[in-house]
């Protein structure tokens, strides 16, 4: 086994210790790590193997830091995400190594799970592009009956800031996705113009 398969390893075995389950049974960041280097090789065929590893790594151990552990409101939910982008990231990082992954390839690894330099490093564009396909494909409309208080205007809104985030062939790839009715006219009204 090389260092790579001995990594992905290990990765699954973090993610098969969430106790959330997927549709499938399986653990739920395992199903969503499944996701996310589908949607990394869509949107980068040639990935290389530390990049693909970085995919999986993407929600890696979230269920230990509930959401419900921070304040409610926005401030809380982005001190959430923060701490979970360095969580995951340092996490990433030690799996690789552990693994055999060179120690300057699982820092990049962590670096793109970090999500540290969005729009200039290919890597982490790669796994945001990724995260926000995986979302519209899978989560929105659980999101969307979730805040279903929200007002149109606000869900737009949420999806333009997304949209901004996202690189040319991610958006190419989004648009070219099959969303439920109302959800494809969000989407087409947040992307219009």
């Amino acid at each position: 086994m090389d260092a790579a398969e001995r990594a992905r390893s290990a990765i699954d075995a973090a993610h098969a210790a969430d106790p959330n389950r997927a549709r499938d049974g399986r653990a739920s960041e395992l199903a969503y790590a499944d996701q996310m280097e589908k949607w990394v090789l869509r949107i980068a065929p040639a990935a290389d193997p530390v990049l693909r590893l970085a995919a999986r790594c993407q929600h890696l151990e979230r269920w230990l830091v509930p959401r419900a552990s921070y304040p409610e409101g926005k401030a809380g939910y982005l001190a959430w995400r923060r701490s979970l982008y360095v969580k995951q990231a340092e996490r990433a990082r030690e799996l690789l190594a552990g693994a055999g992954i060179p120690p300057e390839r699982a820092a990049e690894a962590a670096t793109w799970v970090s999500k540290t330099g969005l729009k200039t490093n290919p890597g982490t564009q790669a796994l945001e592009d990724a995260a926000v396909l995986v979302f519209l494909e899978s989560e929105i409309e659980a999101f969307a009956a979730q805040h279903a208080e929200y007002p149109r205007e606000k869900f737009v809104d949420i999806l333009r800031k997304t949209w901004r985030k996202m690189s040319p062939r991610a958006q190419e790839l989004a648009l070219g996705l099959e969303l439920p009715g109302p959800i494809a006219a969000l989407v087409r009204e947040a992307t219009a113009g």
